[in-house]
């Protein structure tokens, strides 16, 4: 008998994280650009980090300094945050556009994974006290990758959605 309870309530819960995915899977397909745009954090912008970061790659700092420009903490977790809505971007993209740069949304997807793997393990290196050195390195990487992602994906909107720059450069 217990058993049987076992099993009817792991297959319900089952069906039921099935059922959440497909409608997620199914909310994400019918996104827009502009929907996308709006999940950007526009509390905090990465445009202290380096002169024109939008239209070109790289960093023009130290890792002191970009971890004070950034915010700390407060940066990594926008990096992170951001850096998945351009992931989910380049994916739109690649769903929506045809003839989409396949070399172009292959390296948006791994911007963002190292990006959120530098933040991650700074975050990790912070919150253990960890040497502040370490912490600033991983921040650097994280922004360094953060901008060459924010880049090509600024390219990509110009080629596929020109229609949304205006509001790509407002929200980053």
């Amino acid at each position: 008998m217990l058993a049987l309870i076992f099993q009817v309530v792991a297959v319900g819960a089952a069906a039921a994280y099935l059922h959440h995915w497909r409608r997620a899977v199914k909310l994400r397909n019918e996104r827009s650009w502009n929907g996308l745009i709006a999940d950007l954090r526009s509390d905090w912008s990465a445009r202290e980090l380096s002169e024109r970061f939008l239209w070109r790659e790289g960093l023009d700092a130290t890792p002191e300094d970009v971890w004070l420009r950034m915010g700390g903490v407060r940066g990594l977790c926008a990096m992170y945050q951001n850096a998945r809505v351009m992931n989910q971007m380049a994916d739109y993209a690649a769903n929506q556009c045809h003839d989409v740069d396949r070399l172009l949304i292959e390296s948006l997807h791994s911007d963002a994974i190292q990006i959120r793997v530098c933040v991650l393990i700074a975050l990790c290196q912070y919150a253990f006290k960890q040497t502040s050195e370490g912490v600033r390195i991983n921040a650097y990487r994280a922004a360094a990758h953060y901008t060459g992602m924010a880049a090509r994906t600024t390219q990509l909107l110009q080629d596929y959605a020109a229609m949304a720059v205006p509001d790509f450069v407002a929200a980053m």
